[in-house]
């Protein structure tokens, strides 16, 4: 292991999704490429960290099927792109990540970043402020607003919004004390069911293991891309009308992706008959928004009693704030990243993470607490569920600072040639280059089964178990 912050902050990272002080690990580390995104957090370290320990649990859940303990390679630098975009078409574009009126204003008092990626989210922001012909004019509107006032009057509509808050008033805030009692991976464990009779290999360890992904972007994907890379079969699940075309390339990677109106009688009998024989759920909407559906945690027990029930919130799971709308981008806004970033590159605008640090983490701490799960479900029958926030990662992160970290390497600006596999992925939308692997972990595969494709392109069903 050639960089201690990494392994101290992983084996932390692995002590909590386990709960145990047992600072051993179940495989051996090793971390390896060069290299380091600029910025006034460890984001390469909490990057390699966090693939590091989803591939831990990985190596765990193996153990407990009977695979020898592999070595496990992460690269820093591949790791670090992982948190970025993965994919590099050849010969075309991908559409614009974010909305033309989203990003960050000066208010009367300070600032305000809009979100206005999803089009509801963007029809409340012109509600309240008025359709504007460009960004200039908008900023105009907004200069009248008092940032408090703008962002209670936006989320109260429905809309997507935070003001820009330091560190320090984070942690005064009711909300920001409420997160900061909470576990980075709350957990329940549930009365025992009959072991799974899972067979686990060590080429494509997780063959068979059925996952039933209701996730958007991004986290809550990134997770369940990690669990497809290593061979589950995850089935996406989105309402009709959702639409996400600019990460569809980043997010569906050896995925199917249907579509099922739970509004609908015959939708919902299958989406029941889905849960039944699902082995995993995660799941990425507001706190109390399954629940209004009819599929809070107890019907999803009762519909599946093994299940390994993994879910993301935002704002965390107690406070006001449980139930409110966010986004990455949003977080680090509330709780005061941008702010230190503003001050640290010495600007006078919010400076955020150079990537969306918080989702990509999250993502694969949330795939770590499935694995997690179904190595308990190998040992015990166990079903557990576990739940994480965009904004307890933040905290986690915001432990660090720059004067944390070792001496620097070469700054990551932009992926080269080398860091691609030298086979093409052939998608609906055209062929591409994606990132080679950012782990490898000895004699088991990190590959995709089928390419990333579009939302709603296939049916709802169950492949056969192999």
């Amino acid at each position: 292991m050639s960089d201690p912050h990494i392994l101290q902050w992983t084996q932390s990272l692995y002590s909590q999704l386990t709960a145990t002080d047992d600072a051993s690990l179940p495989a051996a580390l090793h971390v390896g490429g060069a290299g380091y995104l600029p910025c006034a957090y460890p984001v390469t370290e909490f990057a390699t960290a966090s693939v590091a320990v989803a591939s831990l649990a990985l190596a765990a859940f193996m153990a407990e099927g009977g695979i020898t303990s592999p070595d496990i390679m992460v690269d820093r630098r591949l790791a670090s792109l992982w948190f970025a975009t993965t994919f590099r078409p050849q010969n075309w574009e991908l559409p614009p990540v974010w909305d033309a009126i989203a990003g960050d204003y000066a208010t009367a008092d300070g600032w305000i970043r809009l979100h206005t990626n999803a089009p509801v989210h963007r029809k409340v922001v012109e509600g309240i402020l008025g359709q504007h012909p460009d960004r200039q004019a908008l900023a105009l509107m907004v200069k009248t607003w008092r940032k408090a006032v703008l962002e209670q009057t936006l989320v109260e509509a429905g809309g997507c919004a935070a003001q820009m808050r330091s560190a320090a008033e984070w942690q005064q805030h009711i909300q920001g004390k409420s997160v900061a009692q909470e576990p980075l991976f709350q957990r329940s464990i549930f009365p025992p069911q009959p072991k799974p009779a899972w067979s686990v290999s060590a080429h494509r360890p997780l063959r068979g293991i059925r996952v039933l992904d209701l996730t958007r972007i991004i986290a809550g994907p990134v997770a369940t891309r990690f669990l497809a890379g290593f061979g589950a079969d995850v089935l996406r699940i989105d309402p009709f009308g959702w639409e996400e075309s600019s990460q569809e390339p980043e997010v569906t990677l050896g995925k199917r992706c249907a579509r099922l109106n739970l509004h609908n009688p015959q939708d919902r009998h299958t989406f029941e008959q889905l849960l039944r024989e699902a082995d995993v759920i995660v799941h990425g909407y507001r706190a109390g928004a399954l629940q209004k559906l009819g599929y809070g945690p107890a019907q999803r027990r009762l519909l599946a009693p093994g299940l390994v029930d993994v879910c993301l919130n935002a704002y965390g799971w107690s406070g006001p704030w449980r139930e409110r709308r966010g986004f990455d981008s949003l977080v680090q806004m509330s709780c005061g990243i941008a702010e230190r970033g503003m001050h640290w590159i010495g600007s006078d605008k919010p400076h955020p993470l150079p990537v969306q640090g918080l989702d990509h983490a999250t993502g694969y701490l949330m795939a770590a607490a499935v694995l997690h799960g179904l190595t308990e479900r190998l040992q015990s029958g166990q079903g557990s569920e576990t739940r994480l926030s965009l904004a307890r990662t933040a905290a986690e992160l915001m432990q660090f600072t720059d004067q944390n970290i070792g001496q620097k390497e070469p700054e990551i600006t932009r992926a080269e040639k080398s860091d691609f596999s030298g086979t093409p992925e052939h998608t609906q939308w055209g062929d591409g280059w994606r990132l080679l692997p950012p782990v490898h972990i000895t004699g088991t595969e990190m590959t995709w089964d089928f390419p990333a494709s579009a939302l709603g392109s296939a049916q709802p069903a169950w492949l056969e178990r192999q």
